[in-house]
Parts: structure tokens; C-alpha cells; sequence
């Protein structure tokens, strides 16, 4: 560009990368942890909060940050995160630095998020410590990559306040100790799970859970836990995952 004034070249470069991230905005953004808003021009970001409890200085954060940056709005999501909408492209990197916080990993073949009821340490009809286990869940597995999307819940008591029926691997808490259950979803062929295991240890429970996370990472299938399991057949799923070894 000779004979062009430096920084008119400066900024004709500037104006020339807007373009190119404007018109690049037809997806999400994974490794910013963004997705793709609507009006095809702003994003919006979920930071990780483990089992959706949070204190009142992150919450606080969260609400600073969304001003800050002149979000459209916040939003509770069924995982128990707090989204911020209407993210500007150009402000995502500046909102996740003032979060100091983790993405919540919500797009991807990955686990999605571990959904948690209050359990026994709040909730009086809670029968187990679903909080407790499911953070030990959630610090292990939120965000790992998979060959497909899965989700998890943890419910302290019968009721199931976390929906664990709904999730490719769900766990209720009963007298008995954890009721293990498999292959269930929402969506737009929703599938009610199946009990894998009742009456197990928290150390049990755990384990099986680890079991089931590898065997599905081995049959590294693209596809829900719940068609895997109707295309084998229940008793033949269970047989297989009892003679995987890892």
C-alpha cells in the first residue's frame, strides 16, 4: 500500500478484522464458551457453578460484569447456571476476565453439567447427600469431553427435584443409600432412564458412575446414552458394561 498514510493503513486493518468477526458470526464459540444469540450478532456466556450454589459475592459478580457490559438480560438455566445474554464478540474475553470465573461448557460433545438438588445438607426431606456427591461429580467431570452430549443429576430423596429420570445418568438418594439409573433425556423424544443399581455406597455409587463414563467413551458412539441402550437392549447393555474392564 505505498504512498497510503500509516495509520490509515492502521486503520483499515481495524475496520477489515471487525468485518471478518461480524461476518464469521454464524456459530457458537466453544473455546470462549459463548453461543450464538438469536439476532446473529451478540452471544451469550454461562460462567460454572458447581451444583448452581453460589454465595452472595459471586452472585453479586455476575451482576456487576452483566452491567458492565451492558447485557440484555440474565437468565437461570435448567443446569443450574446463570447465563448472560446479548454479549457483544468483541466484550467476551473482556466478561470472562472480570468473572474470574470457568465457562459452565454447555455446547459440544461433552458433559453437559451435573444437576443437584439440596440434599440432605438443606433440604428436610432429603435422604442422602446429593450435594456432597454431586459436586465430587461435578469438580471430576463437568465439561469432559465425550462422543456425544451427556448430563447428569443428583436427587437427595424420591421426589427427584433434579430430574435425574430425565438424564443420560441420574442417582437418587434413598434409605437404602443411591438408586443408579441410566439413559434417560428430554428433548424432542423424551425417554424416561432405567434403574441400573439400587442400595450402593457413596464410594459405590462413584464408582459406577466412573465405569459408565468409560464404557460409553469406548463405544464411542454419536449418540444419547438411551439410544445406545434401546439399540443393544437393557439386559444386554448391563451384561456388557458388567464385563468392561477399563
Amino acid at each position: 500500500m505505498a504512498g497510503v498514510p500509516k495509520h490509515f493503513k492502521h486503520r483499515r486493518m481495524s475496520i477489515l478484522h471487525r468485518s471478518i468477526v461480524i461476518f464469521d458470526m454464524t456459530q457458537n464459540l466453544p473455546e470462549k464458551g459463548a453461543a450464538l444469540q438469536r439476532d446473529k450478532k451478540t452471544y451469550a456466556v454461562a460462567p460454572h457453578i458447581p451444583g448452581g450454589v453460589i454465595d452472595p459475592q459471586g452472585l453479586r459478580k455476575i451482576a456487576d460484569v452483566a452491567e458492565k457490559h451492558q447485557a440484555k438480560a440474565l437468565k437461570l438455566t435448567s443446569g443450574g447456571r446463570i447465563a448472560i445474554m446479548g454479549i457483544a464478540p468483541e466484550d467476551l474475553d473482556k466478561v470472562w476476565k472480570d468473572l474470574g470465573m470457568r465457562p459452565g461448557g454447555f455446547t459440544g460433545p461433552r458433559i453437559r453439567y451435573v444437576k443437584i438438588c439440596p440434599g440432605a445438607t438443606f433440604c428436610k426431606r432429603g435422604q442422602r447427600d446429593s450435594l456432597g456427591l454431586g459436586l465430587k461429580l461435578d469438580e471430576k467431570y463437568q465439561g469432559v469431553q465425550m462422543p456425544f452430549k451427556l448430563k447428569m443429576g443428583v436427587s437427595g430423596c424420591s421426589n427427584s427435584c433434579s430430574e435425574p429420570a430425565l438424564k443420560d445418568i441420574g442417582l437418587i438418594g434413598t434409605t437404602h443409600g443411591w438408586k443408579v439409573l441410566v439413559g434417560g433425556c428430554a428433548g424432542a423424544r423424551p425417554r424416561i432412564a432405567q434403574t441400573l443399581w439400587e442400595n450402593l455406597s457413596d464410594g459405590e455409587a462413584l464408582a459406577l458412575v466412573d465405569k459408565l463414563i468409560l464404557y460409553i467413551k469406548a463405544l464411542g458412539q454419536k449418540k444419547r446414552l438411551g439410544d445406545i441402550i434401546e439399540e443393544m437392549g437393557f439386559g444386554s447393555f448391563k451384561k456388557d458394561l458388567a464385563k468392561f474392564s477399563p
